[in-house]
C-alpha cells in the first residue's frame, strides 16, 4: 500500500504535463483533469481505510535514509484531508467545465486553467503529506505558484490589483516560512517533523518560543487569522468562481493543518494555547462582524471564511484529543460547506447579473432550485442543527467546558454570538436576494448599510445561461454537506481517533525511524 502513496502527488503533476502539452484539446484536457482526481480520490479512500484499521505510511521517496530522503507521511489526519480535497476539487472542475462551455475561454481559459488547476491540486496534496518542513515548504510554493496564475484569469483590473496584493503577502508568508526553517535547521540540524519532535524539547524554553512563534504567524498568514487577515476579503472576490470556491475551500486549510502539525507534534510542549485563544476570540468577532457589514455575497462568505477559521484555532488551542478531534471534524465540514457557498453565489451571479444583495431580488420565483442550493449549505454554516455545522461547533463547545476555564467560557460565548451573527449576515442575503420583489427595491436599499464593496461589485453585469452541469456539481455538493450530517456518527469518531493520534507524537518517530531503515 505504501506504493500509492507518492503517487498522490505525481499523477496531478504528470496529469498537468499532460494537459499542457495537450493545449489544443479542451475536451481531453478536462477528461485527464477529471480522471486524475477521481484517481486520487480513490487511492486517499483506499489509504484512509488501511491506515484507520492499522498504522499510519512513511514512505522514503528514492529510497534515501532519513533524513537525506524526502518523507512523505500519510496517517488518518493526512489521508482524510486528501479525500475530501480531491472530491472538492473534482466537483468545481465540473462547475468550471460547465462555466468553459458557456463563456468560452473569456473566464477560465481552459489551455491555462487544466494544468494551473492539476499543479495547485498537487501543491495542496504534497502540503497534507509531507514529513518535513522543506516538503510542506515546497507543497505551498507548489499551490501558490498556481495560485498566482488562477487568481488573475480573465486579466481584468480588478483581479491584477488583487492578485497583487495576495501575491505580495504570500511572499511575505513564505518568507518567514523558510526563515524559521532555516533557523529551525540551525537549533536541532533537521527539518524532519519526526527529529525535530524529539530535539526540539533539548532547547531552552525561551529558543523554542521564537522558533514555534515564527512558524505560528507564517502559517497564521496562510490560514488568515487576525491580525494577519486584512488580505482575504479583497483577494478572494474578484477571480472567477471555481477558482473563489477552491481558494475559500481549502487554501486557509492547508495554513490550519500546518498548524495543527506545529501544535500537536513539533511544539507540543512548548505551550501558546492562552494566545492562540485570544487571536482565535479575535479571528471570529472580527471576521463576523466585517461579514455583517457588508452587502455583497462574495464577501460576506469572504468575512465568514475568517470567523470560521477563528472556530479551528479556538479547537486547536483547548490542546484535548476531543478539542482536536472536533476541530478536524470542523475542518470537513467546512472545507465542503464554504465551498458549496460559492459555488451557489457564483450561480446566483450568473443568474442575477451581479452578486450585491442591493441588486439582487426575486429569485425565490426566478429560480427556486438556485434558493434551495444556497439556503442549505447557508443555515449549515450558520451552526442550525441537525447539520454538520452545529455538530462541530458542539463538539467545540463540549471540548472547552470539560476544561472549563473562565477563558474557555469566554470563547464558548464568542463561538455562540459568531454563530448567531453568521446566521443572520447569511440569512438577511437571502431573504433579500430571493425573497425581496421589485417594488421593495428602492426602501431596502436606502436602508441596507455596509462598509465598503468588492473590486466591480458594484458593476451590473448581463445575466447568463446556467449550463446544467453548473448546477449538477453545486447540487453534488449539496449533497456531501447533507451527507456530513447523516454520516456524522462515524464520520465524528474519526476525527475524534485523529484527536487522539495527533497528541501522541511519539509514534511518528518510531514510524518515521522505521521508515529510515
Amino acid at each position: 500500500m505504501s506504493t500509492l502513496v507518492p503517487l498522490i502527488v505525481a499523477l496531478p503533476l504528470l496529469g498537468a504535463a499532460i494537459t499542457l502539452v495537450f493545449g489544443r484539446s479542451p475536451r481531453l484536457q478536462m477528461l485527464v483533469s477529471a480522471g486524475t482526481l477521481a484517481s486520487v480520490s480513490v487511492i486517499a479512500a483506499i489509504l484512509l481505510v488501511v491506515v484507520d484499521a492499522d498504522k499510519p505510511f512513511a514512505v522514503s521517496v528514492g529510497g534515501w535514509p532519513m533524513p537525506f530522503g524526502i518523507v512523505l507521511y500519510v496517517d488518518r489526519f493526512a489521508a482524510l484531508l486528501v479525500l475530501i480535497s480531491s472530491i472538492v476539487l473534482l466537483a468545481v472542475l465540473l462547475f468550471s467545465i460547465g462555466q468553459g462551455a458557456a463563456d468560452g475561454v473569456e473566464e477560465t481559459p481552459i489551455s491555462i486553467f487544466n494544468p494551473s488547476y492539476l499543479i495547485l491540486a498537487a501543491g495542496i496534496f504534497n502540503a497534507f503529506i509531507a514529513g518535513d518542513l522543506f516538503n510542506l515548504y515546497v507543497g505551498f510554493e507548489i499551490l501558490l505558484v498556481a495560485s498566482y496564475v488562477l487568481i488573475t484569469l480573465g486579466s481584468t483590473e480588478s483581479r491584477i490589483r488583487t492578485g497583487s496584493v495576495y501575491i505580495v503577502v504570500s511572499l511575505v508568508s513564505s518568507i518567514l516560512f523558510l526563515a524559521a526553517i532555516a533557523m529551525i535547521y540551525g537549533a536541532v540540524g533537521t527539518v524532519n517533523m519526526a527529529q525535530i519532535a524529539e530535539r526540539v524539547a533539548q532547547l531552552p524554553q525561551e529558543t523554542q518560543l521564537v522558533l514555534h512563534l515564527m512558524l505560528v504567524i507564517a502559517f497564521g498568514i496562510k490560514a488568515a487569522i487576525f491580525p494577519v487577515s486584512f488580505w482575504l476579503p479583497d483577494s478572494y472576490p474578484t477571480a472567477p468562481a471555481p477558482v473563489t470556491a477552491v481558494f475559500a475551500g481549502l487554501l486557509t486549510k492547508v495554513g490550519v493543518y500546518a498548524l495543527i502539525r506545529t501544535e500537536t507534534q513539533l511544539f507540543a510542549q512548548n505551550s501558546i494555547d492562552t494566545l492562540l485563544l485570544i487571536v482565535a476570540l479575535a479571528t471570529m468577532i472580527v471576521g463576523v462582524l466585517g461579514a455583517v457589514a457588508q452587502a455583497e455575497l462574495k464577501r460576506i462568505l469572504s468575512f465568514t471564511l475568517v470567523s470560521h477559521v477563528g472556530y479551528m484555532i479556538f479547537g486547536l488551542a483547548i490542546a484535548t484529543p476531543a478539542g482536536v478531534g472536533a476541530t478536524v471534524y470542523y475542518i470537513v465540514h467546512h472545507i465542503v460547506v464554504q465551498t458549496t457557498l460559492f459555488l451557489a453565489v457564483g450561480l446566483i451571479e450568473r443568474k442575477a447579473g451581479s452578486t450585491s444583495i442591493l441588486r439582487v431580488k426575486g429569485l425565490m420565483k426566478a429560480a427556486p432550485l438556485l434558493a434551495v442550493l444556497y439556503f442549505v449549505p447557508a443555515i449549515n454554516l450558520g451552526g442550525l442543527p441537525p447539520f454538520s455545522g452545529f455538530i462541530g461547533k458542539m463538539g467545540l463547545f463540549e471540548a472547552a467546558a470539560q476544561v472549563g476555564t473562565p477563558l474557555m467560557i469566554v470563547l464558548i460565548g464568542g463561538g455562540i454570538l459568531t454563530s448567531l451573527l453568521t446566521l443572520y449576515a447569511l440569512m438577511r442575503a437571502w431573504n433579500l436576494a430571493f425573497w425581496r420583489e421589485e417594488d421593495d427595491a428602492a426602501e431596502i436599499e436606502g436602508r441596507v448599510g455596509y462598509l465598503g464593496n468588492a473590486p466591480a461589485a458594484d458593476e451590473q453585469q448581463e445575466t447568463r445561461r446556467i449550463p446544467a452541469i453548473m448546477t449538477i456539481a453545486t447540487g453534488g455538493m449539496v449533497a456531501v454537506t447533507l451527507a456530513l450530517t447523516v454520516f456524522a456518527g462515524p464520520l465524528y469518531a474519526l476525527c475524534d481517533r485523529i484527536g487522539h493520534g495527533l497528541l501522541q507524537p511519539v509514534n511518528l518517530v518510531q514510524l518515521e525511524s522505521e521508515a529510515d531503515g
